[in-house]
């Protein structure tokens, strides 16, 4: 059983129309910043052959015939301004060769790669260096840092390459080292440091390139597990504060699921599903995803923005007794929550206090609302979270945003059923499967 930690994403374009914090705490509408359409590579001889087989539905097996390699079929997305995209895929799945076409590393078979609208199939030379120094920046698996030049050299090299003076590169690359957390360290060599410490410089030196997108092939696949998490807090806590574009490669669904706003989840060549991790888990897009996540731990990515219903039991702080008890008695609840004119959480009343209020002839709820053990939880936080507050109140858990404004509830039978829906679904996936293979042993 996986246990994940999960960062919930901000839903993309095409998803909702939700927005992107900046920097400065203001929001911003979604911006397209690298677009891919239709992307096909094959490697062989008779790749024009293969793509036509391909065209017309052709399967791997028919492809690989041929002597051909389909390692990337028919890709299509787009990565939203401020967003970290994961590509995730067991090995083989494609994604290497994918994120080496998003920097002109390879070029398509077929299809459209842009970045900030230009096709980058269609550079060569001087104009495709220029937007390699000046728009994406790389972060390999193994480091890819020079030996013989110190930590603030090797994180000072992109700004080298672009022409930077010594002095500007120098001051450039030591802030960026000072955020990774290796000031003290700019006068050693990469051999001296330990292999999270490298990938710190790795990070630093395409920070300091100052590229709007940060390309991490299997960036943290070869450290240690708590060396990995330590540099995808890292990441986070970096990505909170610069807003960079980053298109993270693994083959790790706990990885993907706890660092990405949006998954690309890959397949023999193909993406077979692109969404959030909670979109991904609740409505697989097939079979193979529904047994790839078989195993997560839901309730550690699953929301309560996710399961909460509308606050349908409300009273209003200005209504009095009478009003109060016949709502709950409509809704058949012993309590309810009081909100404001702007709908902000105020407390609760329960039925009993407010029956005796009535029978004492009193007028208001000002006396009897109780502001106790009613801190609401925001719509970020994890399920695995939710079932102590369940347990603990006799009222559904209250959602609320930042401002105090009630957004939803959870009930308790809610937070199980919502639980029982998600396994429900990963059963019928595997009943099916057996079903399939028992079939084929009767026939």
């Amino acid at each position: 059983m996986l246990h994940i930690s999960f960062r919930a994403p901000a839903p993309l374009a095409g998803r909702s129309s939700s927005q992107f914090p900046s920097e400065g705490g203001t929001r911003k509408e979604n911006v397209s910043i690298l677009r891919a359409e239709s992307v096909t590579k094959l490697f062989g001889r008779k790749v024009g052959e293969a793509q036509r087989k391909l065209g017309a539905g052709a399967a791997p097996e028919e492809v690989r015939a041929l002597g051909v390699t389909a390692a990337v079929v028919d890709a299509t997305f787009e990565v939203e301004q401020g967003e970290i995209f994961v590509v995730m895929g067991l090995s083989g799945s494609g994604k290497s060769t994918l994120i080496r076409m998003l920097n002109g590393l390879l070029e398509p078979t077929s299809g459209v790669i842009e970045i900030d609208g230009k096709d980058i199939a269609k550079l060569t030379g001087k104009p495709l260096r220029a937007l390699r120094q000046d728009k994406v920046s790389m972060v390999f698996q193994h480091f890819a840092l020079f030996p013989h030049r110190t930590v603030l050299e090797n994180a000072a090299y992109g700004l080298e390459v672009r022409g930077f003076s010594k002095e500007e590169r120098a001051k450039k690359a030591r802030e960026f080292l000072s955020q990774v957390g290796l000031e003290g360290w700019e006068d050693k060599l990469p051999g001296q440091l330990s292999g999270g410490m490298q990938q710190r410089v790795g990070l630093a030196r395409a920070l300091a390139a100052g590229t709007d997108i940060i390309l991490m092939d299997e960036a943290f696949s070869a450290l240690d597990p708590l060396i990995r998490r330590e540099m995808q807090d890292l990441l986070l806590d970096l990505q909170s504060r610069l807003n960079k574009t980053v298109v993270f490669i693994t083959h790790d669904l706990n990885e993907a699921m706890r660092i990405g706003d949006r998954i690309a989840v890959m397949r023999e060549g193909r993406i077979v599903q692109i969404g959030t991790a909670e979109e991904i888990l609740t409505d697989p897009a097939n079979d193979y995803v529904a047994q790839f996540v078989a195993d997560v731990d839901r309730t550690r990515v699953l929301t309560a923005a996710s399961v909460m219903e509308n606050p349908l039991v409300t009273v209003p702080a200005n209504t009095g007794p009478r009003t109060a008890l016949r709502t709950m008695r409509e809704h058949q609840t012993s309590a309810a929550f009081v909100v404001g004119r702007d709908r902000k959480l105020i407390g609760k009343v329960t039925g009993a206090a407010v029956a005796d209020a009535v029978q004492d002839g009193v007028q208001t709820l000002d006396e009897l609302i109780d502001p106790e053990d009613l801190e609401p939880v925001g719509p970020e936080t994890p399920v695995a979270d939710l079932f102590a507050r369940s347990a603990e109140s006799d009222l559904p858990v209250p959602v609320a945003g930042p401002d105090g404004v009630l957004l939803g509830v959870i009930p308790r039978v809610t937070l199980l059923a919502a639980l029982g829906a998600i396994n429900t679904h990963v059963t019928e996936v595997i009943t099916d499967e057996v079903s399939k293979e028992g079939s084929a042993v009767d026939a």
